[in-house]
């Protein structure tokens, strides 16, 4: 059973367009709920960035098309997927909601899918962006997106053999949760590992001790090569090694013994890995609402603040860009060269649609030639019109398609082909250049961004200062 929907994301009152899109994607990344970010994928993004590369990509749209919507503009979509509590595995969830993200936007935009574990039905957060990987187009919302969005997740659901929901105007009126199942028992796993939880918290002496606290909580123990646990009503035994890796045999050995603490989830930092790392944007704290109302945030965001300064500081320092006048330079030529390429991939692409139009037209010219010479002969007859009508409409459409194109003598198919192959080497070549010259730009354009901030910044502290005086 799968529950789908759909909504577009606009500026939040009160925030920046940074700020919106890093809570919305900060929220769907939760490290608490996506196993440190194991239940993270991406397409054409960097979840590390993904909230910058949405900014960036939107002033880049800006830069080509000259359209800006303001408050208006919707920033991304954010999608929701949930499934019935037990019938799929986060693994699985998530490679549907990579799937569906896929189909419905057809890979022409980024997009992240976040799967979440911290409730009973598991759920998958799909966001992508609202602007087309080559910033030149915005996704176009069809009408009642949320109906088509939930034909093609129960396509994909039932391919995969999960059920879906018949009706989803039966959750009406109820709780989201509720409706999906958040009040179902756990899992037979669950219990187990909860009643080991509270075994352990006796402190049995070995593990034999633990095994008899275990038959005496009414766990059934089986004893062969590997020992096994079943709970009264559980259709089958489940084996201690098929636990989570804090409640192996081995694990509650250690345990015992004392080289392993009692089981926790653990919570690890996720570590940016060195190619992953980029310039981030500088938090507005001032005008931050969430920082205004949590303290620990606001906190977080001055030392995260301090590091993105550095980072900013050293960037700036390596790539010689001392001075802001330099720096402006820079970043005007990164998009500039970007957008050079950018173009040159879109000029390519057009003249391999109108070689493969022509190649077409000419085919069709060359097998309707005879019939169209023999409909020329016999006087334009209606008759034999209508014998031969496909044929001679598509002599006419490939005849009136080289008129269009001015063409006084029409080129060999193996001229075409011989072009063709070359701009699909030259356009190999140029999406070489193209992630490079995309990160180039993304980093400049965000150490030129904190400049203007801490430089704005220190106008405004100033500013009071002399208003004080």
């Amino acid at each position: 059973m799968a529950a789908t929907w759909i909504k577009p994301l606009h500026v939040n009152k009160g925030k920046t367009i940074a700020q919106t899109i890093t809570d919305r994607t900060d929220y769907a990344e939760n490290p608490e709920k996506t196993r440190q970010g194991e239940l993270v994928t991406d397409y054409q993004c960097d979840p590390f960035t993904v909230d910058t590369e949405f900014l960036l990509s939107k002033q880049q749209y800006a830069d080509i098309t000259g359209r800006t919507q303001g408050r208006r503009d919707i920033l991304a979509y954010h999608v929701r997927q949930s499934f019935k509590p037990g019938e799929v595995t986060p693994e699985l969830a998530n490679k549907l909601g990579y799937e569906l993200a896929m189909r419905f936007t057809r890979g022409r935009h980024a997009f992240i899918v976040a799967t979440h574990t911290d409730r009973l039905h598991v759920h998958s957060h799909i966001v992508f962006n609202s602007t087309s990987l080559d910033s030149t187009a915005k996704f176009q919302n069809p009408i009642r997106s949320n109906k088509i969005i939930r034909r093609i997740s129960d396509q994909i659901c039932a391919e995969n053999g999960l059920s879906i929901i018949e009706n989803p105007k039966s959750s009406k009126g109820k709780n989201y949760g509720k409706w999906l199942g958040d009040k179902k028992e756990p899992s037979w796993r669950e219990k187990i590992e909860t009643l080991i939880c509270e075994v352990l918290a006796q402190k049995p002496a070995d593990f034999e001790a633990f095994l008899k606290l275990m038959a005496a909580a009414n766990c059934e123990v089986k004893r062969s090569k590997h020992i096994s646990l079943r709970l009264p009503g559980q259709k089958s035994f489940i084996r201690l090694r098929s636990l989570k890796s804090n409640y192996t045999e081995d694990a509650i050995r250690e345990i015992i013994s004392g080289r392993r603490a009692a089981p926790m989830k653990p919570k690890r930092t996720t570590m940016i890995p060195e190619q992953s790392r980029r310039v981030n944007l500088l938090i507005d704290i001032q005008n931050s609402i969430k920082a205004q109302n949590s303290p620990g945030y606001a906190q977080w965001s001055k030392v995260f603040n301090l590091k993105t300064a550095a980072s900013t500081l050293i960037f700036l320092q390596e790539n010689g860009l001392d001075d802001i006048d330099k720096l402006n330079e820079k970043a005007q030529q990164a998009k500039n060269d970007f957008n050079g390429i950018n173009t040159r991939i879109q000029n390519i692409d057009a003249r391999l649609k109108d070689i493969s139009a022509l190649q077409k037209h000419i085919g069709a010219y060359s097998k309707t030639r005879d019939i169209y010479t023999a409909y020329r002969k016999s006087g334009y007859s209606k008759k034999f019109l209508a014998e031969h009508e496909d044929d001679i409409t598509a002599h006419r459409a490939a005849k009136n398609h080289f008129d269009s194109l001015g063409l006084e003598k029409l080129p060999t198919i193996n001229k075409l082909k011989t072009e063709y192959g070359e701009l699909l080497g030259e356009k190999k070549k140029l999406y070489g250049e193209y992630h490079p010259s995309r990160k180039k730009m993304q980093d400049i354009l965000s150490a030129q961004q904190n400049v203007r901030q801490i430089l704005n910044l220190r106008d405004t502290e100033k500013t009071k200062e002399t208003e004080r005086s």
